[in-house]
């Protein structure tokens, strides 16, 4: 049987969450060189969907970075040095496909402290690079990203060093769950936007944090409904939804390197279960296809932030069941819809896809 490329959660607008600290969104907007990042209205999408608006949220430079992991990294590596009045100086430990890595790396420079980066096989080489061009020191693994994590977590028992990871691990959430605050400041970024609330936002998935976070910020509003969007070949997220418990699944190839993750985040989980509308995957070709197309309207998305027009694409042109399940979470013609390019061209390079 092939695996599933849909679900839906007609339950899923009943759950409430606290909202973020409102101390985040300040703390970033204190970093020197902060903004929000541009919500760019693209009419053709809009009418190619056949809804009223689509707005793409572009995180292709975020502190001057490529994607906007460093919202997260960030902010927990500030509350993780808060803890420590100390002031020693400690290494920074975790596991990446790319950008998240990056962005720890970014920030430990910043404030002082060494990083040290663990690496899973199919990373693309200037991802890598420019991890060590923060000053981190990097090991390259020929296993997955799950192995990568577990390596990571042995480093960071040794002293002087603190792991710095987005999903969560069996008694390791509150690094994690700073992290995920972190990226709240991007969704109060859109309402403040847009005025208000969208009515659907579509987020890409790896592990699930970006997503959790996504469905915690609408949860706490009773705002837009979320859809999540995987890779075909890791769509752990969908597969635990399905299953209705997390399961490990087998990674394979794929261009969306930053989404290759086989294990929902075990803080993640109970959040997207109870409150993510759907969740759908995609593949490397209708990704490909949508940077292409989001590159030609003056996005430069990389592979992970076009999954979300993918991801659109599939929700609400490709099958009528799925759209009729959008539109029962009031995701209506005249809706307004929000994509998360998460990545810029240059966050994961890659040679896409369709007309150019």
């Amino acid at each position: 049987m092939p695996p599933p490329t849909w679900f839906t959660n007609p339950a899923a607008g009943r759950l409430r969450c606290t909202p973020a600290p409102t101390e985040v969104r300040a703390f970033h907007a204190a970093l020197p060189g902060y903004a929000p990042t541009p919500l760019t209205e693209l009419p053709a999408l809009a009418a190619e969907l056949g809804v009223g608006r689509v707005l793409v949220k572009d995180e292709s430079a975020r502190l001057g970075l490529p994607a906007f992991k460093i919202l997260g990294a960030s902010w927990a590596v500030d509350r993780i040095l808060a803890g420590r009045p100390d002031g020693g100086r400690l290494r920074l430990v975790t596991a990446t496909d790319g950008n998240h890595g990056r962005a720890v790396a970014r920030t430990a420079r910043l404030r002082g402290h060494r990083a040290h980066v663990v690496v899973p096989a199919g990373v693309h080489r200037a991802a890598v690079a420019a991890i060590v061009d923060e000053g981190a020191q990097v090991t390259e693994l020929t296993g997955d990203y799950d192995t990568a994590v577990g390596h990571a977590a042995e480093l960071a028992a040794e002293p002087g060093s603190v792991l710095v990871q987005d999903t969560a691990l069996p008694g390791y959430e509150e690094i994690p769950g700073w992290i995920v605050q972190g990226y709240s400041t991007l969704f109060g970024e859109i309402d403040e936007q847009l005025g208000g609330p969208a009515d659907l936002v579509v987020v890409p998935m790896g592990v699930g944090s970006l997503a959790q976070a996504a469905v915690a910020h609408q949860r706490a509003l009773g705002g837009a409904a979320v859809l999540g969007v995987e890779p075909g070949t890791a769509a752990c997220v969908l597969a635990a939804l399905v299953a209705g418990r997390p399961v490990a699944v087998a990674t394979g190839t794929t261009i969306m390197a930053g989404l290759n993750c086989g294990t929902v985040s075990g803080l993640a989980w109970p959040v997207l279960r109870d409150g993510l509308d759907a969740a759908v995957a995609v593949t490397d070709d209708e990704t490909g296809a949508a940077a292409a197309d989001l590159r030609d309207l003056g996005v430069a998305a990389g592979p992970c932030g076009a999954a979300a027009l993918a991801g659109a694409r599939s929700a609400l042109v490709g099958e009528p069941d799925r759209r009729a399940a959008l539109a029962a979470a009031g995701v209506g013609d005249g809706a307004t819809v929000v994509l998360l390019s998460t990545d810029g061209a240059a966050a994961n390079p890659v040679r896409v896809s369709g007309p150019s």
